[in-house]
């Protein structure tokens, strides 16, 4: 059963834009809705375990491009939270607040967990769905850099990480990430979309 079916739309959309913006898990909680643009996710700041805000891991500030299923479900679950103000964190704890190393813990072995076990991904952390991402714009045919950029990481590192990715797909069939993503809502992992995907169907 998906996140979204036990009715845990905040969980399932956190865990799309995971897979699906690539953010690290303390800059997806940092964001609020104004870094939520119509194309582009705008991320600038990181959530520490104490609640409060620094800046990102590289001390950039960077755009990640939107697909069109992860805009809607951000729309959709901003349209259930009541439609919150621009100083509304994206992401809130269920009090409403900024979540702490404590809640983060919790949400990852109480939802995160059983939510990976069931699609068959054991010992899968959230941190892993960044590589979901990363294996999604490979596939369109990204250039490396523009992929790093994204993903705030040095190319070096998306190479040394996703190097089989490249290799498999180079001179193969491009594949969008839109496609891939409903390739997966539709009919589960298939040989053009990562496995772990599977876990960001909603």
């Amino acid at each position: 059963m998906t996140l979204r079916d036990q009715g845990l739309l905040r969980d399932a959309t956190l865990v799309v834009l995971l897979a699906y913006a690539g953010p690290r898990p303390g800059e997806a909680l940092a964001l609020s809705w104004p870094h939520v643009k119509d194309r582009v996710l705008l991320v600038e700041r990181a959530l520490q375990g104490d609640g409060d805000f620094k800046e990102t891991k590289t001390r950039a500030i960077r755009t990640v491009d939107l697909v069109a299923p992860l805009t809607a479900d951000l729309a959709e679950w901003r349209m259930a939270s009541g439609r919150p103000t621009d100083d509304r964190l994206v992401f809130p704890t269920r009090r409403g607040t900024a979540w702490t190393k404590h809640d983060w813990q919790n949400w990852t072995r109480r939802v995160f967990k059983p939510t990976a076990e069931g699609a068959g991904l054991v010992g899968a952390r959230p941190y892993d769905l960044r590589h979901v991402f990363c294996s999604l714009l490979i596939r369109e045919g990204r250039e490396i850099t523009e992929i790093a950029r994204q993903a705030g990481n040095p190319p070096s590192l998306l190479v040394d990480t996703h190097g089989h990715v490249i290799e498999e797909m180079r001179g193969g069939e491009r594949v969008t990430a839109e496609v891939a993503i409903r390739a997966a809502r539709e009919a589960g992992v298939s040989e053009k979309c990562p496995p772990a995907a599977i876990i960001a169907t909603g």
